[in-house]
């Protein structure tokens, strides 16, 4: 059944009029469209506030009292994608980990380059963190272009000593701006929706002549020490799989507690086919586990 599953993913994926690297106008209606195709369970609750003056959607899953915040950070190639649209993701990762979600809706390119995102996450992080009193309660997650906005905030926020999330989850995140990865090239036949030219033309996008190999907006090039754990997952029919692969490298020669976790023969942020695949829901399950470990039983009153 499960291989089943996977091509009938692949096959939604590839005859959709989605394209990453299209035009931005035409191409982030078709996004929402099709992040916000399956209605939400009815217990999803969802309500729209600001953290520091950042617009944002705060997600709860009716009868779960929380153990903590799921700061959570959307995809798109830093030009697509919103927090709404990111709401059903965001609440599967809730339902699965007994959390509270917040999705950030941060400024996009090209009409606010870098740095006006990773300044967007960044003030509402610290609004979560001085509204909760503490930072051992909430826990930072990013899909692709939101994975490489998490981990930059966590390098900031480590560079000038500040608290600290109780850990990370990255899911598919895109970490070298450089697009260097073999796997643009070893992946470019299985991935069923991204392509390295794809990626490029967002990259230019959020970039706006800033170097692309600046360690800033690629991770992969910084030093992470003092972050916290990290759970990394991707698919291995993804272009971006060695963004995955060569993050867990670095974090791990740079001290810092980290699962890389693949499953093979799935795609790009999988996890958002939960209901679907087999595989995502197993890997929600394995994002509650990670997250469980890591996070005090319930959250200070």
């Amino acid at each position: 059944m499960t291989a089943q599953q996977r091509e009938m993913i692949d096959q939604i994926l590839r005859n959709s009029p989605f394209d990453l690297g299209g035009d931005v106008a035409a191409q982030r209606p078709l996004l929402d469209q099709m992040l916000t195709s399956q209605p939400l369970s009815a217990d999803v609750r969802t309500t729209r506030a600001d953290l520091g003056g950042i617009p944002v959607i705060f997600i709860d899953i009716a009868g779960i009292e929380p153990r903590g915040t799921l700061f959570h950070i959307h995809g798109g190639g830093f030009a697509l994608g919103s927090a709404e649209s990111s709401v059903g993701l965001a609440s599967s990762l809730a339902r699965k980990t007994d959390m509270r979600a917040v999705s950030v809706d941060y400024r996009l390119a090209p009409e606010h380059p870098y740095p006006a995102a990773l300044h967007d996450v960044t003030v509402a992080y610290r609004a979560l963190v001085e509204e909760s009193g503490s930072a051992d309660h909430v826990v930072v997650s990013g899909e692709s272009a939101g994975g490489n906005l998490a981990v930059e905030l966590l390098i900031a926020e480590s560079a000038e000593a500040r608290k600290m999330p109780a850990a990370a989850v990255l899911l598919s995140p895109m970490t070298d701006l450089t697009v260097t990865g073999e796997s643009y090239a070893g992946k470019a036949n299985v991935d069923p929706a991204i392509s390295a030219e794809a990626i490029r033309t967002r990259a230019a996008d959020y970039l706006a002549g800033t170097d692309p190999g600046d360690p800033l907006v690629s991770p992969v090039f910084a030093d992470l020490s003092g972050l916290p754990p990290l759970l990394i997952q991707a698919g291995s029919h993804e272009v971006l799989l060695n963004d995955a692969t060569r993050l867990a490298e670095k974090a791990a020669a740079d001290d810092v507690a980290v699962i890389l976790d693949i499953t093979p023969g799935v795609p790009h942020v999988f996890q958002a086919f939960a209901g679907l695949l087999d595989e995502a829901e197993a890997a929600l399950d394995r994002v509650a586990r990670f997250v469980k470990d890591n996070t005090p039983q319930k959250a200070a009153a």
